[in-house]
């Protein structure tokens, strides 16, 4: 059976970085959503805060976003 979870049973690998990254430019979870929804995301702050703790998937386009707003290579985000 194919599960597709962390082992730790997070629904992304790039949750703990997106927060960490959050954490560095000192900025709320309100304002990770409307960088966000400057570059056509539309997440709200309920949503980033699924994401950073594992409890929400993140798709492909959302992480790509991230990598913008944060102005960091992908793999920054999935490791």
């Amino acid at each position: 059976m194919f599960i597709n979870k962390t082992e730790d049973g997070r629904n992304n690998l790039c949750g703990q970085n997106i927060a960490a990254l959050r954490r560095q430019l000192s900025i709320s979870q309100r304002e990770l959503a409307d960088r966000m929804q400057l570059v056509g995301i539309d997440l709200d702050k309920n949503a980033i805060q699924r994401i950073e703790c594992g409890k929400r998937f993140v798709t492909d386009i959302e992480i790509v976003a991230f990598s913008k707003v944060f102005d960091v290579p992908l793999d920054t985000l999935l490791h």
